[in-house]
Formats: structure tokens, sequence, C-alpha cells
């Protein structure tokens, strides 16, 4: 079930503390992330996240197309190699 809109966005609090923490140095590095339940806020466009699929950690790069989706839509658990034939 979706989060009701009246609520808002649901975000990790040491997500935000480090998004607030690199705007104010004004650095952009790679936030290695390992909770894919946290949603896509407006203040995240143009950081990059290292988001963990479980193995590895994958390279997302926020766009404004991406507010309101789970950081874990973007970094895939499984592999497909294909179909046995």
């Amino acid at each position: 079930m979706a989060r009701s809109l009246k609520k808002g966005f649901w975000v990790h609090p040491s997500i935000i503390k480090r998004i607030e923490a690199m705007k104010q140095s004004g650095d952009k590095k790679v936030i290695r992330v390992r909770d894919r339940a946290s949603q896509v806020i407006p203040d995240m466009i143009g950081f990059t996240f290292a988001v963990h699929n479980g193995r590895d950690f994958v390279s997302v790069y926020v766009t404004e197309d991406m507010i309101g989706h789970r950081l874990g839509e973007f970094a895939f658990t499984r592999t497909f190699r294909g179909h046995p034939f």
C-alpha cells in the first residue's frame, strides 16, 4: 500500500543530515545508502547515491523525474541472464 500524500515523503534522518551538510559545504560526494525504502525528495536532485542491492552498491544519479520514487527502485537486486533456451 502506498504512503498517504498528507504524510509526505519518508526519508531516513541520516540521509537528510548528509544532504544538508553537503549543501552547506558545497561538496558533491557519493552518498552510500543501505536504506532502499527512502523516497527521493526535491533536495536530493543533483546528488549521486550508492544504493545497496544486497551485494554491491549501485550508483544512482537523482534527476527531477525520480521525485516520489523509492531509492531501491533504481538498484535492481536480481540479474536477468536471459532465458535458458
